[in-house]
């Protein structure tokens, strides 16, 4: 069944329509990946479902209409969306940027934080330190905590591994692969990284200036001749 539902979405950035009828669905418990070029919309995509850019179609989560609803609400419904460029605030520590995160659940149990840290550890060690301190797999890190101090049904990532080096964008999608596993989590994420993408989630849409082209298992696509010229190389 599917937890989040995308029908017939288009998008603008004032004249300029950057998604073009996507319809697509996030099922339930799920890792979705979303694949394409730079200007394919995957950005729009995640932002159209966040409703910070304008657009049509409808979007339904959880058999819920929330296609006009505020960010705000859309995050107290439980999507957690985690932007490219990670979002943190640098001027404060790692633990009060964790508790930034929980303010769609108005407050944050110890138990809660712990969690997160359990999931993460290497945030355990730095709770004191200042965020613009981090490095910058660990601050990407810091931006994925934050987003589970929300206990999110739904968790987007935009381009998580962007400028990280590969082991640290391998030890990413590995906590994302053990939060789906072990708490069900349902993850949709862009991401550049297409051969450890189609690795990692069960499904991927590939999009194309701004249209669903492709779209399937994750093993299927990894043999579709055109994706893997194009995003896998060989």
């Amino acid at each position: 069944m599917a937890l989040l539902e995308l029908e017939n979405v288009e998008a603008r950035y004032g004249a300029v329509w950057a998604l073009h009828g996507v319809s697509l669905g996030v099922p339930e418990g799920r890792m979705v990946a979303v694949l394409g070029a730079n200007g394919a919309g995957k950005t729009t995509t995640l932002r159209a479902i966040s409703n910070t850019v304008r657009k049509s179609g409808e979007v339904v989560l959880d058999g819920r209409r929330i296609t006009r609803s505020a960010p705000e609400t859309i995050a107290r419904l439980g999507v957690a969306h985690v932007p490219e460029g990670r979002g943190i605030v640098d001027e404060l520590t790692v633990e009060e940027n964790l508790r930034l995160g929980a303010y769609a659940r108005r407050g944050v149990s110890k138990d809660e934080r712990e969690r997160v840290l359990a999931a993460i550890p290497r945030l355990a060690d730095r709770l004191g330190q200042r965020a613009g301190t981090l490095s910058g797999g660990e601050q990407q890190m810091l931006a994925l905590g934050r987003a589970l101090m929300a206990r999110p049904r739904l968790l987007m990532l935009d381009e998580p591994s962007l400028g990280l080096a590969p082991l640290v964008v391998r030890e990413i999608f590995e906590i994302l692969a053990r939060l789906n596993e072990q708490e069900g989590l349902t993850v949709l994420v862009v991401e550049q990284n297409a051969m450890l993408a189609l690795r990692t989630c069960h499904e991927a849409c590939v999009l194309e200036v701004g249209r669903v082209a492709l779209a399937g298992e994750s093993a299927v696509l990894r043999e579709n001749e055109s994706v893997r010229r194009s995003y896998l190389g060989y």
